[in-house]
């Protein structure tokens, strides 16, 4: 199990409970409230993989793609 506040401190932003990291030219992301529930994203928004039910899925895209400019170098 990972450590949540090593993934905190790590991540670029973090939205209402989930915390976007990048990862290469990836980024992933995870549910701090329920560290089962995470994704991997391409840097463009596509799901790569993904351990999220659909609702929450579409949740973390729409914060993802409103705020991924702040991720930006």
């Amino acid at each position: 199990m990972c450590n949540i506040k090593e993934v905190a401190d790590a991540a670029e932003m973090i939205i209402n409970g989930y915390a976007f990291t990048k990862d290469g030219e990836n980024v992933r992301v995870l549910n701090l409230n329920n560290p089962h529930k995470a994704a991997y994203l391409s840097r463009s928004g596509d799901i790569l993989e993904t351990s999220m039910d659909d609702i929450e899925l579409e949740i973390v895209l729409e914060y993802y793609h409103k705020n991924r400019k702040y991720m930006e170098e």
